[in-house]
């Protein structure tokens, strides 16, 4: 009977709504209206990509192609200067052209130490 009072005591809690936004940590201030609402409408398979993962500017070192596969090199926890090489989904794959010429990565921390890639944008191998 406890079990069925809390339950539904958290239920009965109301939350908050949860805004989602573009995070702007100033990587773009100098970019053009048109470019910054380029990057708000930016999706991949996945959906939005700024819609809750920050995106950066990766070097050609920090991804690659391996047996047909994009990899990318992004950190292994939001604040970790460790990082990890992670697969990236097809779906995160953003296939439209690269306006900013220059690989981008969108990692999302779901939380349990775990990381995946929301969206991806290839540059070139060089």
């Amino acid at each position: 009977m406890k079990k069925i009072a809390a339950i539904i005591l958290v239920l009965a809690v109301p939350t908050p709504p949860i805004a989602v936004h573009a995070r702007d940590r100033g990587q773009f201030k100098d970019t053009t209206p048109e470019m910054r609402q380029w990057f708000e409408n930016l999706r991949s398979g996945k959906g939005p990509c700024c819609a809750d993962a920050d995106g950066t500017v990766i070097t050609d070192n920090d991804w690659d192609m391996r047996e047909g596969r994009y990899f990318v090199r992004v950190p292994r926890t939001p604040l970790s200067e460790d990082t990890v090489w992670v697969p990236v989904p097809d779906e995160a794959i953003i296939t439209e052209p690269n306006r900013v010429n220059r690989p981008m990565v969108w990692p999302y921390y779901p939380g349990g130490g775990s990381v995946t890639i929301r969206c991806f944008m290839p540059g070139t191998l060089t």
